[in-house]
């Protein structure tokens, strides 16, 4: 028997999510939903418009009332400890909340008095904030003055003011340029490096959810695969080969019949995920060339992820 000295220490999650199904009348939006994430994780969620990523955003941001399942972060409920979760949350939305006429250091005095924050305690952790975010030398620029990323950090340091152990980000890219993508991941490194904060951000964009520690990858309300993006990514075969063709049922039915290789097939594309997926080029090349516009063979990608888990492509239209 294990003494207590033996046993694995508990590590408390920063975010668990058990079983939770929400609805909006008749549409199912959340389907049974369950996730953990560690302290410490920068954890996306990622799917396409409608998997249900801002509902359950809304949800652990306690901005609508849990139908069914639970929410907890660090311990607490968002539906029975809705005011001990606020506490421990900074949440970063989708749409820009800063006041462009006011200078950074003005725009975080307001949200300081929105945390309760007075005097001493306000102005250390202004400076606190502005440092994090690499903002001190800018805090007096009006924020309309700002380029895209630097408005981002400006949301980061409101949103860290009160030292909360998660942050929320919805869609924290949108809008930005690519420079503007990179100085704002270089900033979400720093805050989780620095600051130990733990990060929930949702996205649609694969190549960002390729930079999360770990990501839950959503359709139709479900969690259908869940881990680090590399191991997602391996799982789902060494290599992908992508016929391109006007006959892609013809194609996916000969695969099978001669080559016993199964296969998904969307729209003008049948998809073979193999371990040998360019030793096959030249054999399916040979059979059925005459259905063929072209053939590729690549790395498994998350959106491959998608397609074999999900039977859907990833960008509709």
């Amino acid at each position: 028997m294990a003494t207590s000295s033996q046993r694995e220490p508990f590590i408390l999650n920063a975010l668990f999510v058990d079983e939770v199904t929400h609805r909006y009348g008749d549409r199912l939006a959340l389907n049974q939903m369950s996730l953990q994430v560690q302290p410490g994780e920068i954890f996306g969620l990622l799917g396409p418009n409608g998997s249900g990523k801002s509902t359950l955003f809304r949800l652990i941001s306690t901005l609508t009332k849990v139908q069914s399942g639970s929410i907890e972060v660090f311990g607490d409920s968002v539906v029975s400890q809705k005011e001990r979760v606020r506490g421990k949350i900074g949440v970063v939305f989708q749409s820009a909340s800063l006041d462009g006429k006011l200078t950074v250091e003005e725009n975080l005095k307001c949200q300081a008095t929105l945390y309760g924050l007075s005097g001493n305690q306000t102005d250390s952790s202004i400076q606190l904030a502005l440092d994090a975010m690499g903002l001190t030398d800018r805090k007096k620029e009006r924020c309309e003055k700002l380029s895209g990323g630097l408005k981002r950090r400006v949301e980061l340091a409101k949103g860290m003011l009160h030292h909360p152990q998660l942050f929320l980000m919805d869609e924290p890219s949108t809008g930005l340029d690519p420079a503007a993508r990179m100085d704002l991941w270089h900033a979400l490194s720093e805050l989780r490096n620095k600051n130990g904060a733990t990060i929930v951000l949702t996205t649609h964009l694969l190549e960002e959810a390729e930079k999360c520690d770990r990501i839950a990858i959503m359709h139709e309300g479900k969690v259908v695969a869940i881990g680090p993006p590399e191991s997602l990514r391996r799982e789902t075969g060494e290599g992908v080969l992508t016929v391109t063709t006007r006959q892609p049922d013809k194609v996916a039915t000969l695969l099978l019949q001669q080559f016993q290789l199964e296969s998904i097939t969307l729209n003008n594309q049948v998809r073979i995920a193999s371990g040998e997926a360019a030793g096959w080029v030249a054999p399916i090349a040979d059979s059925m060339g005459e259905f063929i516009d072209s053939i590729s063979v690549g790395r498994p990608s998350l959106e491959d992820v998608f397609v074999s888990k999900t039977g859907h492509k990833f960008w509709d239209g």
